[in-house]
């Protein structure tokens, strides 16, 4: 049981963890326009990108403690 827990947390962090990435990446937007280059960025969406990111690294511990804790010897 431990081990289909870890590996499920295993997949949920690493979907959260590409997820937050791209909305990082996708955050920001620059245009030149006559030599003059104009950049806007969104702080609501960095700031989603980082707790999808938190959670992401919090899945991915939780998930590589099951999978330790499950193995037998």
């Amino acid at each position: 049981m431990k081990q289909m827990v870890g590996v499920l947390l295993l997949i949920v962090g690493l979907y959260l963890g590409y997820t937050g990435i791209n909305k990082y990446s996708n955050s920001g937007e620059s245009v030149e326009v006559l030599g003059v280059e104009i950049s806007a960025e969104d702080k609501d969406s960095k700031t989603t990108a980082f707790v999808y990111i938190g959670l992401a690294v919090i899945a991915l511990f939780g998930s590589v403690s099951l999978l330790k804790s499950g193995k037998t010897t």
